[in-house]
């Protein structure tokens, strides 16, 4: 194991970046990374225990609630409330924000806003999930009480943000806005360890993830994109391929790493977009846009908005920046037509 850095080693070496952090901010990401460790341990088992399928309940966003669901929220919000880094968390599964009172957490100067696990529907045929979250340095006084306004920042205010993706090996991929680091988990030692160090997501790719079952629901420069990613050009290596695993952090994590773009448009039935903004789309926007890629509704960066709402959607179109550029091209176009 020589020469190989944990996560634990790798949050501490970095907190010097943050002079106004007090290397809460560390303990915070290894807190979350203690949270991963346990979820991962349950994903892994998942066929051998009751935790597989529905728990016949609905969720604040109307969505089933699987039962790996409501263990993995349980399990990250008590290592943030045992943590003690953090003051508040708002999650998909809960209607309001949840606010930690106790001795350990009165005076932490973070909140966390978290998706336990994104893309649980894949977990019954046993195809990868994650999990997202996004930090944020509280804006109202510490000796005092969360309040909504300490969630609802732009995303530009993040102070981290990561996710962590259970496949064939577990990875941890966060950024604190300098750069994007990715950590494998080794079952062995029971560590995250730096594998992917400085991560860069391609300036093209040849893929791109969409439901294309939901074609002709989507704007018509959506429409046309797709017409353009499937049209035969040698000179620019098309038709791309389509990848659509279903869950964000999967089909993101690929991109990442390969280059390609995912898209998640307004539709007929949801014209204000679907994945949420404050624990989907600006974690994983932060993360691509330190890897050197681009994330936009169309016509504004994701990180832009405004938010309004805990539970508040957006369209997203995010991936490696010519893809994207090329999209948001599409849709001036059948806006002017």
């Amino acid at each position: 194991m020589i020469g190989v850095e944990t996560l634990d080693e790798f949050v501490i070496r970095k907190q010097t970046e943050f002079p106004y952090a007090r290397g809460d901010l560390s303990r915070l990401l290894r807190d979350i990374g203690l949270a991963a460790k346990i979820v991962n341990r349950e994903v892994n088992k998942a066929g051998l225990v009751d935790i597989l399928g529905s728990t016949g309940k609905t969720n604040v966003q109307g969505e089933e609630v699987k039962k790996l669901d409501v263990f993995a929220n349980r399990r990250f919000i008590a290592a943030l409330e045992l943590g003690g880094q953090c003051r508040g968390v708002a999650s998909e599964e809960n209607k309001d924000f949840i606010t930690f009172r106790d001795g350990v957490s009165k005076d932490a100067d973070y909140v966390v806003a978290l998706d336990p696990l994104d893309g649980s529907s894949n977990i019954d045929v046993n195809v990868s999930v994650g999990t997202i979250f996004s930090i944020y340095r509280r804006v109202t006084p510490s000796e005092g009480p969360v309040t909504a306004e300490d969630f609802l920042q732009k995303g530009r205010n993040q102070a981290a943000a990561g996710y962590i993706i259970y496949g064939s090996s577990t990875m941890l991929v966060y950024t604190t806005g300098y750069g994007v680091n990715g950590f494998t988990l080794d079952p062995s030692i029971g560590e995250f360890c730096l594998s992917h160090p400085d991560m860069k997501i391609p300036k093209t790719g040849k893929t791109y993830s969409v439901n294309q079952g939901n074609f002709l629901s989507f704007p018509e420069g959506v429409k046309q994109f797709i017409r353009h990613c499937k049209e035969i050009d040698k000179a620019t290596d098309r038709p791309y391929s389509l990848r659509y695993i279903g869950s964000m952090v999967a089909d993101i994590h690929r991109n990442l790493i390969t280059g390609g773009i995912f898209l998640y448009p307004a539709t007929t039935d949801a014209p204000n977009g679907k994945l949420r903004l404050l624990y989907e789309c600006n974690p994983m926007s932060f993360i691509v846009e330190q890897a050197g890629g681009r994330a936009t509704d169309g016509s504004r960066h994701i990180q832009d908005i405004e938010p309004r709402e805990l539970h508040q959607r957006t369209p997203i179109f995010i991936g490696s920046e010519l893809l994207v550029l090329k999209l948001e091209e599409f849709l001036r176009e059948g806006a002017g037509s």
